[in-house]
């Protein structure tokens, strides 16, 4: 039995914890979310990060070759493995080194094994062989490439890694400034028209927007930033059942596509 099949067989005994937003969403991917590949604490997150739906609206599909762009601990990467691991290829570009992700490849070889590891850091920006992905997609990460000063180069290397008309799909902490550019570690919120702007600088041309990632009760005006709030508690026991309830950080969603011509 080939690998999708025996993730959907996994999949399908608890499909009930995803709240599945479109008929037309893959039921391999829904497979892929709910498998028990992953681990109880990363689908406890799913419903503050909308797993299913993000990836639905950036349109991955199963035989796709797709780049996660600093996977680190590999919470979509749980995801996206299995599912392309029967006709898709997944490279995942991590940081240098990346202990985090080498351990959790190196666990589970039979879930993990097709994945190609690259590397994203300065002067090594070979994510994938130039013209070759139709997606790269990264999540909270905007904001660190800003700070290092490597925010271009990284969407550089995701352009020449694309073919003509793939996608980049892009998930950020949303700042109450639409124009606000992160300028130290403690700031994890990025304005979000700042972030279609530099992405458009970069060669690309903006898809869409959805707000499927949108957090109204999150009031970004923490001691700790974002990081006060779930999963990371920054501030330990201190608020703690107020930040639990907030949940986790208020994000735009988009989606990009570098021309076709």
């Amino acid at each position: 039995m080939r690998f999708a099949a025996l993730l959907l067989m996994a999949g399908l005994t608890l499909a009930s914890t995803v709240a599945v937003a479109a008929d037309s969403v893959d039921p391999g991917l829904v497979a892929a979310v709910n498998s028990n590949f992953r681990s109880a604490a990363d689908k406890a997150r799913d419903p503050y990060r909308h797993p299913l739906q993000t990836l639905t609206f950036f349109g991955l599909r199963p035989n796709m070759t797709v780049v996660e762009l600093w996977p680190s601990g590999g919470w979509y990467t749980a995801i996206l493995a299995p599912y392309l691991h029967d006709r898709g290829t997944l490279y995942a570009a991590g940081m240098d080194p990346d202990a985090d992700l080498t351990a959790m490849l190196a666990a589970h070889p039979d879930v993990y094994g097709k994945v190609q590891v690259t590397v994203l850091a300065p002067h090594k920006m070979q994510i994938a062989p130039d013209g070759t992905a139709d997606m790269v997609v990264t999540f909270r990460n905007l904001h660190n490439w800003v700070v290092a000063g490597i925010e271009k180069d990284a969407l550089a290397a995701a352009f020449r890694a694309l073919k003509p008309g793939g996608i980049l799909g892009v998930e950020e902490h949303r700042n109450n400034d639409p124009d606000f550019i992160p300028k130290t570690p403690e700031v994890g919120y990025v304005g979000e028209q700042y972030t279609i702007e530099l992405i458009q600088s970069a060669g690309f041309r903006l898809l869409g927007q959805t707000n499927v990632n949108r957090n109204p009760k999150d009031t970004k005006d923490y001691p700790k930033n974002v990081w006060s709030l779930p999963p990371t508690y920054a501030e330990g026991d201190k608020d703690r059942a107020r930040y639990a309830a907030i949940g986790e950080s208020d994000r735009f969603t988009l989606k990009f596509m570098k021309p076709k011509s």
